[in-house]
């Protein structure tokens, strides 16, 4: 009995605790998540009555258009992404590439070249529940085996992702406008049309200047503003429902949508561009899923967003249908004027925050491409030490922060932004619901008929906004298919460039047999230190070897060959980065080592990389040797042996100890990553550690030693011996200098791709170097031309 007392006061206390937690997500999703959601009245009214639909402003036509904003603020928010999409995260993860990645990795989808059966015994690779054993449908074959269907699909996400950036360009520009647009009240300032977009061109310049802080700083900080804003124009759409027309209840009822059309007719088409903007914002519930949990951000919308924004458009047209002059800034003319100056103030915070969260999904979207190869290499710095995934891009903020401003100078006008943003947001929408549609067959693997109904029900409904934000295509929607077009074309010709680099790689592998005919010395002079060479390949050896050991008489004693790849997860867990193998008999002493990433990993400038990779190579030696001892060899079973997954977090299985060195025993500080030997590179190293990092931070510095404690094979403890005497006289960094030129036979496009294009990429990009985060000081670079 009493035991059963303790378990139950148990399940209380832990039951108290996730209601807590639960509670504290859910405060906190409103200052990333529902920013630019809740900014929405704004412009919606504005928007939609604009144009031929003047020509039919009365009650009816407002009731109309409430319940059309009503019926799709329930049927997309709620019912699409509330109730079903946000359960299709990729281990917590959501967004457009989520789906992508979710796909890949239940259906033969993915183009990544370099993929192997290794990534595929990843913890975080299959959906939870999934039945592996399930035979593959015809449908599934039919997608697998034809590659340009694959690739057709791939496109197809890269367009959705480019619409994000046009999102993240236009959302500012539109949110931040719209709150200025309140000093055009002549009742107040009645500042003119220059005046506004001054000031909201201020505002964009401060938000971007501000990015490289974090985005956490701003929107965590900010969630108390939204909460507020939300439970006042709540309470003001509540009180204009009361005070102007309570008869508003009956537009509920679909009915008045019929209404609506029958008599306004192909005008009222073209107004549903303006009323999509009711659900700009809705994406990033799905996108910042990652931050958050499923169920927290179903219980702010829930029981916050939700309400609120019904009463608030309700009670806005309530205002409209008794003030229909008022349609030109329906809003702020709304609020009572005793309370105009503090919304308009809550209302600027809330614009702000709610710009913060597209940029920041805009970051992550850009880092993504970059994982699948189909973005130029750019500096991604991780911002927040406590939220994971948290990043900021240099290169992007600030070509962003010239677009919002670009927009807002050019176009000047919140109706003409208005069309362009509500094209890009439904674009976006409808590019998730046919992905949405596949992950219905081929991870939940339901029946064909359900996704079929998921598809036609909601690809109809989007298709219909779509075709009305098409309409208006002149009048500023060719504004998003402008900038797509353009981040589509580089994505395109870096993502073909890389792919027949890579290619050229494949093909150009240094023969196994030619490495064994040359002997353990490699037909050269063998040195002390450690030699990385990076390469894209997973297996064979890159014909960058061969070039380097033909034009230089020595290389290191240590040869590891270092593949650093993304796989199609969001995060890579720490335990399972490393993939270790080796190249050739022991006496070679020549490994691999792969380093796998998700597209959400941070490849952080990571200190102890050198050390990781030192105790990896050890803990595989002796793994080896244990299991060579048991299975007679499997291990040495090829060429190429076999590859092992790695733990890299502390040294027990290696044979070795580790001890802090950060003074040798002369009193002088050990280098990190050259030869103790010389005294000019000794003190060319610590020039450059002052100058690297600033005299704020320095790598942490260890020596390994073979634990003497231990029983350690004879062949194992000497080859143990050659790594540690190698890591003590140095690493050194070396990595192909590329410059990929088109064969002379090739056509046009071909040649304008690969010569003009992918080269200007290439030189205006970062270099490997950087995102590799490779000391300078150790680095060598090895030239060569790639003819593709």
């Amino acid at each position: 009995m009493d035991e059963e007392v303790g378990a139950a006061g148990r399940q209380q206390v832990q039951w108290k605790s996730y209601c807590r937690t639960l509670s504290l997500l859910a405060f906190q999703s409103f200052g990333v998540v529902y920013g630019d959601l809740s900014t929405s009245p704004l412009y919606v009214y504005r928007n939609s009555l604009s144009g031929r639909l003047n020509d039919y402003l009365d009650e009816t036509t407002i009731f109309g258009l409430f319940s059309l904003v009503f019926w799709t603020f329930t049927l997309i928010p709620l019912l699409k992404y509330v109730i079903i999409v946000l359960s299709a995260d990729d281990n917590g993860e959501g967004g457009t590439f989520a789906l992508y990645s979710l796909l890949c990795r239940h259906a033969k989808f993915s183009l990544l070249p370099n993929q192997q059966a290794a990534d595929e015994e990843l913890s975080t690779y299959y959906h939870p529940g999934t039945d592996r054993t399930v035979v593959s449908s015809p449908f599934k074959r039919f997608l697998e085996k034809h590659r340009k269907l694959r690739t057709c699909l791939l496109l197809f996400v890269l367009f959705g992702a480019c619409m994000v950036i046009g999102d993240g360009v236009l959302t500012p520009t539109i949110s931040v406008l719209s709150a200025i647009s309140g000093l055009q009240d002549p009742a107040t300032s009645g500042l003119g049309d220059g005046w506004i977009v001054l000031i909201a061109c201020v505002v964009l310049v401060g938000l971007f200047a501000l990015q490289h802080r974090g985005t956490h700083r701003v929107a965590f900080l900010f969630a108390p503003i939204v909460v507020f804003w939300l439970l006042s124009i709540g309470i003001i759409g509540l009180y204009n429902i009361i005070h102007w027309n309570p008869r508003i209840f009956v537009a509920l009822s679909p009915h008045y949508i019929v209404k609506f059309f029958n008599r306004t007719g192909k005008d009222g088409w073209i107004s549903l561009g303006g009323v999509l903007l009711a659900i700009t914002g809705t994406e990033a519930m799905f996108a910042d899923l990652g931050h958050f949990s499923a169920a927290s951000i179903r219980l702010a919308f829930a029981g916050v967003i939700y309400p609120c924004l019904v009463l608030q458009y309700m009670g806005q047209a309530a205002f409209l249908s008794k003030n229909i002059p008022a349609v030109h800034n329906s809003f702020y003319l709304s609020i009572p004027s005793a309370l105009f100056w503090p919304m308009f103030v809550i209302a600027t915070l809330a614009a702000i925050v709610g710009s913060q969260a597209i940029i920041s999904a805009t970051f992550s979207i850009v880092k993504q491409c970059l994982a699948l190869g189909c973005f130029p290499r750019v500096k991604v710095v991780h911002t927040s030490r406590w939220i994971y995934g948290q990043i900021y891009i240099p290169e992007i903020n600030w070509i962003m922060m010239v677009l919002c401003l670009a927009a807002t100078l050019g176009f000047r006008d919140i109706t003409v932004i208005g069309n362009a943003y509500g094209l890009a947001c439904i674009t976006v929408m409808f590019v998730t619901t046919c992905l949405m549609s596949l992950v219905i067959i081929f991870v939940w693997q339901k029946n064909l008929l359900i996704s079929l109904l998921f598809l036609v029900f909601f690809g109809a409904l989007e298709a219909a906004y779509l075709s009305a934000a098409v309409m208006k295509v002149p009048q500023g929607g060719w504004g998003p298919i402008a900038l797509s077009a353009v981040f589509m074309s580089i994505m395109y010709a870096w993502h073909y460039g890389t792919r027949r680099k890579y290619q050229f790689d494949l093909q150009n592998k240094v023969s196994m047999k030619w490495i064994l005919n040359l002997g353990p010395s490699l037909g050269i002079m063998r040195v002390p230190g450690i030699g990385l060479i990076y390469t894209e390949l997973v297996t064979g050896v890159p014909a960058i070897f061969s070039h380097f050991v033909t034009n230089l008489p020595a290389f290191h004693q240590v040869l590891v060959f270092v593949c650093v790849k993304s796989v199609p997860v969001p995060y890579v867990p720490m335990d399972e980065r490393y993939l270790i193998g080796r190249i050739g008999p022991r006496e070679y002493r020549m490994y691999r080592c792969i380093v796998r990433y998700g597209y959400k990993d941070v490849q952080k400038d990571d200190e102890n990389f050198e050390n990781h990779l030192v105790m990896s190579i050890a803990r595989f030696i002796q793994m080896e040797a244990e299991e060579s001892a048991s299975s007679a060899g499997s291990y040495e079973s090829s060429p190429e042996g076999r590859m092992a997954v790695v733990h890299t977090t502390d040294t027990t299985g290696t044979g070795l100890v580790v001890r802090d060195s950060s003074v040798d025993a002369a009193g002088t500080s050990l280098p990190l990553t050259r030869s103790s030997k010389s005294e000019t590179l000794r003190s060319l190293q610590s020039i450059y550690e002052l100058e690297s990092v600033g005299g704020v931070s320095r790598r942490r510095r260890v020596r390994f030693q073979i634990d003497e404690e231990e029983r350690i094979d004879p062949q194992v403890r000497d080859e143990l011996s050659d790594l540690l005497e190698a890591k003590e006289a140095g690493v050194a960094y070396i990595i192909g200098h590329s410059y990929v030129k088109a064969r002379k036979n090739s056509n046009f496009l071909k040649t304008f791709a690969i010569n003009y294009a992918y080269s200007f990429l290439r030189k205006n990009c970062r270099g490997p170097s950087v995102t590799l985060h490779i000391p300078h000081i150790s680095l060598i670079e090895v030239g060569m031309i790639y003819y593709v």
